[in-house]
């Protein structure tokens, strides 16, 4: 159920499912998470469509979307990148502090600088009428994983759970690697974090974070009336007399 297969995507799946705090469960088939939409054509365009998808939030770069493309035209369409300062692995990545490290920081960084967009999207998926809805990236591992870690946690599921759907991205960094291999024939990948998603990197970056909540409303000024709409829809059977404080 989580895992949606495609040929030409690497790391499609939904998020729903995971149990709360309060007891309840993420609605399935609300909210899907992957990496770059672009690559959809032929049978993987029809099994796209046959989910539904109302609205796309695509968190690249401009350039990367002129350069690489978007997702097919239809559903709403929001770019939202988060990631203002590119990575620089040459220079920041230090083996000794090793992969997770780099990768909390980098999402410290998108925390720090991408405030507006986080909350805009957050804004979108709180809308019931936008769903279903789907995020994604590049490698739907690093600003989509920052993005759906801080819905999970919103909605009330376990630090752990958000951590392993985190780490899930892990089974698609063989793909992810083979598709290197065939865009760059005989080069090695960049780094040695290419494609992985270790789960102390979200770890590491939700314990610095601090509460989420806190976080969505203190720092990014996130309505409470927008955490209330995004629980009321994603979960099931939302009890709003329970959520509204």
């Amino acid at each position: 159920m989580r895992h949606i297969e495609f040929a030409r995507l690497h790391n499609f799946r939904d998020v729903g499912g995971y149990r709360t705090d309060d007891g309840r469960r993420v609605r399935w088939r609300r909210l899907y998470r992957s990496d770059s939409l672009h690559r959809l054509a032929d049978d993987d365009l029809d099994r796209y469509h046959a989910l539904g998808i109302r609205t796309v939030i695509d968190l690249r770069h401009p350039d990367e979307v002129e350069f690489r493309g978007r997702a097919p035209h239809g559903p709403g369409y929001h770019n939202l990148p988060l990631e203002h300062r590119r990575w620089n692995v040459r220079d920041d990545y230090r083996p000794d502090a090793g992969i997770a490290r780099f990768f909390a920081d980098r999402y410290r960084e998108v925390s720090q600088d991408g405030r507006a967009e986080i909350r805009s999207a957050l804004e979108v998926i709180a809308d019931a009428g936008n769903a279903p809805v789907v995020i994604h990236c590049a490698a739907g591992k690093d600003r989509t994983g920052v993005l759906t870690a801080l819905v999970l946690r919103l909605l009330g599921v376990a630090e752990e759970d958000v951590i392993a759907d985190y780490a899930l991205t892990g089974r698609a960094t063989p793909r992810f690697l083979a598709y290197w291999e065939q865009e760059h024939p005989g080069e090695p990948p960049p780094w040695p974090g290419f494609g992985r998603a270790p789960a102390e990197a979200m770890r590491l970056f939700l314990a610095e974070l601090g509460p989420v909540r806190d976080y969505c409303l203190r720092t990014i000024g996130l309505d409470r009336l927008a955490i209330s709409a995004l629980r009321e829809h994603l979960l099931e059977n939302p009890d709003i007399h329970q959520i509204s404080g």
